[in-house]
């Protein structure tokens, strides 16, 4: 079954920084209809403007996920964590017993465009901590490529739940497939391009929600970047 949502149906916040768009309620967004999809919690499509960002917050009990699409994020955390986030970077932090972080963009010309992600994980009281690694376009290309996962698979950074994170960019034409296993359900959204998914048309920034499938055949249309969760 594929539930097929919009870009235009998304949650937009905006302020004078932030183009936050909210694919669950998060925030000051509430919907009691649209709080996850399995452990899948948030998912949010944000651009930061320069010299601008998140002070230092409180997480906990969570595994979160930061993928850059466009330009630099600071990140600084109350483990001593201390860096730089690029494009085609992803990190996954456990906030686990509890961590404070920030995020910010000190670029004084470039937006920072990224997708957050947060998966509760499979017990409450890890330790945190967090990991990073950037993978190029050219090993994005043509494949789905497993970015953060909670299996051993490829060079995906660790988390702490069974759920894998694949992004892939597609050529015009292109067929990619996925086989999901039984009892199992998948997230898909276009970062960028317009792909059909099982004969279902997705257009930029859509997703779709699918479960009772077992195999996803994803057709680019034009030029595309997609991100995939496949999750119990």
């Amino acid at each position: 079954m594929f539930q097929i949502i919009k870009a235009k149906d998304r949650f937009h916040a905006e302020n004078d920084w932030l183009s936050a768009y909210w694919l669950f309620s998060f925030d000051s967004y509430y919907d009691p209809n649209n709080m996850a999809f399995g452990p899948l919690r948030v998912f949010n499509h944000d651009t930061i403007q320069p010299d601008n960002g998140f002070g230092m917050h409180p997480h906990k009990n969570m595994e979160i996920i930061t993928y850059i699409l466009e330009g630099e994020l600071d990140h600084k955390d109350s483990t001593g964590g201390v860096g730089k986030i690029g494009a085609g970077e992803v990190q996954a932090m456990t906030a686990g017993t509890g961590v404070y972080h920030s995020e910010f963009n000190s670029s004084e010309t470039q937006a920072v465009k990224l997708l957050q992600m947060w998966v509760m994980p499979d017990k409450p009281g890890h330790t945190p901590g967090y990991e990073q690694k950037k993978f190029t376009a050219e090993v994005r290309s043509g494949v789905l490529l497993p970015i953060a996962s909670g299996q051993d698979i490829g060079e995906a950074v660790k988390i702490n739940r069974d759920v894998t994170f694949y992004v892939s960019k597609v050529r015009p034409g292109e067929t990619i497939t996925h086989h999901l296993e039984n009892g199992r359900r998948a997230f898909l959204y276009v970062i960028d391009g317009e792909a059909t998914v099982n004969d279902q048309l997705l257009q930029n920034n859509d997703q779709a929600r699918i479960t009772e499938v077992l195999r996803l055949d994803i057709q680019a249309n034009q030029e595309s970047e997609i991100i995939l969760i496949d999750l119990p």
